[in-house]
């Protein structure tokens, strides 16, 4: 699993003019998964993800994780995070 993580203050994803999902302050979150990932590696995952420190205090300091703030976490699948971009001949 891989994922890429922006701290937003709010986020949604629309699809065909439809909104699908939306969050106020908290993580967007772009998901690839691949062969050989399993609900162990997600579980890994979700535990780091819930416990990053990327969010400011009131000392201005990058030291509270979105379940401190009560943030939210939109998921987005992304299953380019596993594309080959080598050149071959």
């Amino acid at each position: 699993m891989k994922i890429v993580v922006q701290r937003v203050k709010k986020a949604q994803v629309t699809v065909e003019n439809e909104i699908i999902g939306k969050i106020n302050e908290g993580l967007l979150v772009f998901l690839g998964i691949t062969h050989g990932d399993n609900e162990e590696k997600a579980n890994y995952l979700v535990r780091k993800l819930i416990n990053l420190r990327i969010f400011t205090d009131e000392n201005d300091k990058m030291n509270l994780s979105v379940k401190d703030i009560g943030g939210e976490i939109l998921v987005v699948s992304q299953f380019t995070l596993y594309a080959d971009t080598s050149a071959r001949k």
